[in-house]
């Protein structure tokens, strides 16, 4: 028997091999698949729209990428619409991480009256596409006085439904009740608990929070274009659609290059709060 057992053995290991192979080589196969977008944008953003459409097509990088900059750069405000951006996406995430925080911690951890009812409302809320709210939105802005100017993006953006659920349901099962009887036993006000108990704990959900809510910030397109009637005076995204061409005179080489530079802020944000979860996490596993 102890032999049979022995001659039994390596055919359980080579299995277990031949499985584990298989398993990185579809893994392999995925993020090849899922790179190759961005390696093709980074091809065509140098070379020219004769080169981009050429056949076969070009796999390797060519040499009009200086030259592809240097047009994107004269055919629109590339770092004024960049800080534009910047600014509406960094002071949407910052009211966002705060105000949706602090209604999630009280929905969370604390009774009050109609607390059922506000839930449903905040659900009803949520299912609402975003593209309904536009006209009511633009009304209200323009009434305000604040159509063409960055307020319009910010402060309708400032607190949102998706931000309040998530955040409840992350704070239901990180925050321990204990923590917050603590807290009060040490006379801790609501601010106190929120700032010193709640938001240490949840730092990994506030960070997806922060950037789920920048990248859409800084990808959103219809609204800017809406609400920012100043040419001159717009978001990024609107600025890179005014390189489109009309009758099929689109340079795509000049096109793509500034697609490309627009994504760099993306992953600093995106390996910074990557790491802030992953960072948590591992702290959280330890305690």
């Amino acid at each position: 028997m102890a032999f049979l057992q022995g001659t039994r053995r390596p055919k359980g290991i080579r299995g277990d091999r031949s499985r584990g192979i298989a398993l990185h080589v579809s893994l392999i196969l995925g993020v090849l698949l899922s790179a190759f977008p961005f390696y093709w944008a980074v091809i065509m953003s140098t070379h020219t729209s004769s080169e981009i459409f050429s056949y076969p097509p070009k796999l390797l990088p060519g040499s009009h990428f200086l030259e592809n900059v240097r047009s994107l750069f004269d055919n629109i405000d590339f770092f004024g619409s960049m800080f534009n951006s910047v600014l509406v996406a960094g002071s949407v995430t910052f009211l966002v991480l705060f105000f949706d925080s602090l209604a999630a911690f009280v929905f969370a951890k604390f009774h009050f009256p109609g607390k059922n009812v506000l839930f449903a409302l905040l659900m009803a809320i949520f299912m609402v596409p975003a593209q309904l709210a536009a006209i009511p939105q633009f009304v209200i802005m323009a009434k305000l006085g604040w159509i063409g100017s960055m307020t319009a993006l910010i402060v309708p953006a400032a607190a949102n439904a998706f931000g309040i659920f998530w955040m409840r349901q992350y704070m239901k099962s990180a925050i321990h009740d204990e923590l917050l009887d603590a807290s009060r036993i040490d006379g801790a006000s609501f601010l106190r608990q929120y700032w010193h108990v709640a938001l240490p704990v949840v730092r990994p959900g506030l960070a997806f929070l922060g950037i789920f809510t920048f990248m859409g910030q800084w990808n959103d397109y219809a609204w800017p274009l809406i609400a920012l009637t100043n040419p001159n005076n717009v978001t990024l995204q609107v600025a890179l659609s005014q390189l489109n061409g009309t009758h099929g005179t689109t340079d795509y080489g000049m096109v793509m290059t500034g697609a490309l530079l627009a994504l760099v802020p993306l992953l600093i944000v995106f390996a910074v709060g990557a790491k802030q979860i992953i960072g948590d996490l591992g702290k959280g596993a330890i305690r």
